[in-house]
């Protein structure tokens, strides 16, 4: 996974609450067995008609959030279904960071687990972005290391994370690769009860 410090990015509001995972990803588009390409379907009935055109009243289909990075958004973000082709999709996309007031927790960790820093800021906060990201480019700098958030005309926002999560996101660590720092001792372990060691 790419590690996650300093990210600065460009902001896109969506201004709804209880965002299911339904609608992150529509159950059709699940047939994929890897990860990538789940983007270009990610919110596809709220961008695109019956036909497959671009909705042009849906915000994400305005020029001005073309690129955008961080998606910010309502309380319970990622309710609904476990399926954790939702974050692939978000990610897949472009999103690296989401901001909500709360999130579903099945949605939260998989999200973490997949390289994306869903971080919750209060819904007095988040309504300030939503307000401020209807400015063409709007930015927002996020430091992970200092658990803050800034805009370049004096918002600023604080948020927890747990930590393990935290070093996770900072090193780009998967739990695969959480799991291969302790290699030596696994080793150690291999070799002490099986006489041998296991690669």
């Amino acid at each position: 996974m790419q590690p996650i410090n300093q990210f600065t990015g460009v902001v896109c509001p969506l201004n709804r609450t209880n965002i299911d995972t339904d609608q992150i990803i529509p159950k059709q588009f699940l047939k994929r067995i890897e990860r990538q390409g789940f983007g270009q379907f990610v919110f596809y009935n709220w961008r695109f008609d019956d036909d497959g055109n671009k909705r042009e009243d849906f915000i994400m289909n305005q020029p001005q959030y073309e690129g955008a990075e961080i998606l910010v958004a309502g309380e319970n973000f990622g309710c609904g279904s476990s399926r954790e082709h939702a974050p692939w999709a978000l990610l897949d996309y472009g999103f690296r960071i989401i901001i909500a007031p709360s999130y579903a927790d099945i949605f939260y960790n998989n999200s973490v687990k997949n390289g994306i820093l869903a971080l919750k800021l209060t819904e007095e906060e988040v309504a300030v972005i939503m307000e401020r990201s209807k400015e063409e480019g709007y930015r927002l700098h996020v430091d992970l290391e200092e658990q803050s958030v800034k805009d370049e005309n004096g918002f600023v926002a604080h948020f927890d994370i747990d930590p393990y999560w935290k070093k996770m996101l900072l090193n780009g660590w998967d739990e695969i690769s959480v799991t291969l720092t302790e290699e030596d001792y696994i080793r150690q372990y291999e070799e002490k009860v099986y006489g041998q060691q296991y690669s």
